[in-house]
């Protein structure tokens, strides 16, 4: 006869009653300074702005307009040119940049015989100044007195004026910017490429890929991050350029190299406070209303890949 031992069933543990869990502000005392400069710097200067841009001010008193001053501003047809300008000259400088700085990118990260002397002839226009920059263009490019026309003139080639002639001044203060800017995204494009792990390579040129169709398969894609980069930045730059434009032609001749940023300073200096004010406005909306959709665009593909 065999007998069995009672089962002696284990009960649950009871549930431990947490205990309730202190909260301290302490923490939160770290973001008190940052939050001051941002209201100080930052959210009073821009909501003052939006407000400006609605009165017709001066130094001492102002008086409320409505939307007037952008009316004027999308009426006068100069004003409404340097909106088109700005547009150009931030496709053209920023289209430049991104490809001549991938192009120079996989250059410099090449094989290629005296990589840190070209290193840094391509990186030394950015360590220069940018009134400086422009200064110097414009004596390079002087239709009469300048090396690059008297160059030209012993070739026997037309000589025309860069900064004087209304269909080239635009484009070539662009030039001069991406001169100047180009060291910079070549800067991010080869820091990304260099962060590609070569093994890739290795296995692709083991299967007999070309170098064309690494720089397609493997490069490009895996560049992506500094690729984005390259164009939010340039773009962001190209569409509030107004230094090196202010040095090379102040907008001239006439109005044909203005954009948004030289006109808003030239309504500053007539006194034209309200009107420069809403110009400001309307720079600040085109630059989010382009660059957060972008940004949002590009980040979100980068995800996917």
């Amino acid at each position: 006869m065999t007998t069995s031992k009672p089962v002696h069933r284990v009960k649950p543990a009871a549930p431990t009653q947490r205990s309730p869990r202190t909260w301290s502000t302490y923490p939160l005392w770290f973001f008190v300074p940052v939050l001051v400069l941002f209201v100080v710097f930052f959210a009073v200067p821009t909501f003052s702005s939006f407000y400006f841009s609605l009165t017709r001010w001066s130094l001492f008193d102002s008086t409320f307009i409505g939307f007037g001053n952008f009316v004027q501003f999308f009426k006068n047809p100069q004003l409404y040119t340097s909106f088109i300008h700005t547009l150009i000259y931030a496709a053209v400088t920023s289209g430049s940049k991104i490809v001549l700085g991938f192009l120079l990118a996989l250059l410099l990260t090449s094989p290629v015989i005296g990589k840190g002397y070209l290193r840094a002839v391509v990186f030394f226009p950015v360590l220069l100044s940018t009134i400086g920059v422009g200064i110097l263009f414009k004596s390079l490019l002087d239709p009469f007195h300048g090396i690059v026309n008297a160059a030209l003139g012993v070739l026997h080639l037309p000589q025309p004026g860069w900064f004087t002639d209304p269909a080239l001044a635009l484009l070539t203060v662009a030039g001069v910017d991406i001169w100047k800017g180009v060291g910079i995204a070549t800067l991010i494009f080869m820091a990304g490429i260099v962060a590609i792990p070569g093994e890739y390579f290795e296995a692709a040129r083991i299967d007999g890929a070309t170098p064309a169709q690494q720089v397609r398969l493997i490069t490009m894609p895996l560049a992506r991050n500094a690729t984005v980069t390259v164009i939010i930045l340039s773009l962001i730059g190209g569409l509030r350029s107004f230094d090196i434009i202010w040095a090379t032609t102040g907008g001239g001749p006439g109005f044909t190299s203005d954009v948004l940023a030289s006109v808003i300073y030239k309504q500053y200096q007539a006194g034209f406070y309200g009107l420069s004010t809403a110009g400001n406005v309307v720079l600040f909306t085109l630059v989010t209303v382009l660059m957060v959709p972008l940004s949002y665009l590009l980040n979100r593909k980068q995800v996917e890949v």
